[in-house]
């Protein structure tokens, strides 16, 4: 079977010694995506000169299920063809948001779905980081 790691030039570099995605045979699995864009910021995160923040989940949903197609696109595959999804959200307070965010990239045919409150993500503008598995076949 084969097995090939990928890290992508034109998303965020990850913050550590791992891939965006590992294929192995029809399966690829993607790492956690947040809403980092390249340069380093963050959609759906704004801190304005006195240093106050506004978060807003429902637009880092969207960039984080953006840049997960856009990392799945580099293997010929699409958000159609994820089959699991993970989902770590800081506060569940934000999962009404975040639902509905979803919503206009899946539906009840989707992948399944599991869904975890966690203490914190890596950077404290990231609310969410999805992590996907996807099934494409080679052709």
């Amino acid at each position: 079977m084969t097995m090939t790691t990928t890290t992508l030039d034109n998303k965020a570099k990850p913050r550590g010694k791992y891939p965006h995605l590992k294929r192995v045979g029809d399966l690829i699995f993607v790492s956690g995506v947040s809403s980092r864009n390249p340069d380093g910021s963050f959609r759906g995160a704004a801190v304005d000169k006195m240093g106050n923040t506004e978060l807003d989940i429902a637009e880092q949903t969207k960039a984080v299920l953006d840049n997960i197609n856009d990392i799945l696109g580099s293997e010929g595959a699409s958000l159609e063809d994820v089959i699991d999804l993970t989902t770590y959200l800081v506060n569940m307070n934000d999962f009404k948001g975040y639902n509905q965010a979803y919503a206009r990239y899946f539906d009840e045919n989707g992948p399944t779905r599991t869904t975890v409150a966690v203490h914190q993500l890596p950077h404290p503008l990231i609310l969410i980081e999805i992590k996907v598995i996807a099934y494409k076949p080679i052709n």
